[in-house]
C-alpha cells in the first residue's frame, strides 16, 4: 500500500523561494480534486510573504493556498479584508480555500470564526453567506453547544434571507451557490446533535419551493436519513 506523502516534510526539504512551483506542480490541477493535504501543510508553515506572492502570481491554487492563509489570521483586520475579497473571487477553489482557512481559525480559536461567520451571515453578498455557512457547518467544529447553536443559527438565517429574494436574484449564480451549500450544510448541523436541532429543521416551510429543495437535498443525505429513520421509528 502507498504511503500518502508527508507535504510538510517536503516543503521543509526545499528553500522557501522554490515553493510557488512546487505548489503549482503538486496542486493536483487542473484535474477534480485540488491538493488540500499540500494546501494545509503550506498554510501551517508558510508567511505572509509568501501568501503574497502566491496572490501576485495569480495561479489558481496559489491563491486559494493564500486564501486559506488569510482565513487563519482573519482575526486581524487586514487579513479580513482581503478574506472578504477572496470569498467573492470567480473561482471556486479560491472560495472554498476561504472556508478551509476559516475552519482552521475555528480549530484554534473558536470564538473568532463565531464572530466572522455571524456577521457574513448577515452580508448582502450571497457568497459571502456561503463562505460563513460552509465554514461553520463542519463536523469536527460543531462538538461544542456555542458553536453548534451558531452554526444552527446561521443555517436558519441565510435560508430565511434567500427566499426573500426577488426571481432574479435567486436564480443569480452566487444566490444558486449559496442554495447547494445549503442543500447539505443542514444535515452537517442536525446530525451532530439531533436532540438540539431536528426540530428547527423540521419547521422549515416546506411550501416554499426553495425551502422545499433545501429540506429535500439535507433529507438523502446519509449523515441525517439515519437521523430520520431513527426518529420516525421513536414515533
Amino acid at each position: 500500500m502507498n504511503r500518502s506523502p508527508d507535504w510538510a516534510s517536503a516543503l521543509q526539504e526545499i528553500p522557501r523561494h522554490d515553493w510557488p512551483e512546487f505548489l503549482n506542480a503538486h496542486s493536483g490541477l487542473p484535474g477534480p480534486r485540488a491538493n488540500l493535504s499540500l494546501l494545509r501543510a503550506a498554510v501551517e508553515l508558510g508567511d505572509a510573504d509568501l501568501f503574497e506572492s502566491l496572490v501576485e502570481s495569480d495561479e489558481e491554487y496559489g491563491v486559494m493556498c493564500a486564501a486559506a492563509w488569510q482565513g487563519t489570521q482573519a482575526w486581524h483586520r487586514a487579513s479580513l479584508r482581503l478574506l472578504r475579497t477572496h470569498a467573492l473571487d470567480d473561482r471556486w477553489r479560491v472560495r472554498e480555500g476561504v472556508a478551509i482557512g476559516l475552519q482552521i481559525l475555528g480549530d484554534r480559536d473558536p470564538a473568532a470564526l463565531i464572530r466572522i461567520a455571524r456577521d457574513w451571515a448577515l452580508d448582502s453578498e450571497p457568497l459571502r453567506q456561503r463562505a460563513a455557512v460552509v465554514a461553520i457547518c463542519e463536523p469536527r467544529l460543531l462538538t461544542n453547544s456555542a458553536t453548534r447553536n451558531v452554526a444552527l443559527e446561521i443555517c436558519r438565517l441565510t435560508t430565511e434571507h434567500f427566499v426573500t429574494w426577488d426571481d432574479r436574484m435567486r436564480r443569480s449564480p452566487d444566490a444558486r451557490n449559496l442554495r447547494q451549500a445549503l442543500g447539505y450544510c443542514w444535515s452537517v448541523v442536525v446530525a451532530s446533535d439531533p436532540d438540539a436541532t431536528l426540530d428547527v429543521f423540521r419547521a422549515l416551510d416546506r411550501n416554499v419551493p426553495d425551502i422545499d429543495w433545501i429540506v429535500h437535498q439535507n433529507s438523502r443525505k446519509a449523515r441525517l436519513s439515519r437521523v430520520l429513520q431513527s426518529s420516525r421509528a421513536l414515533h
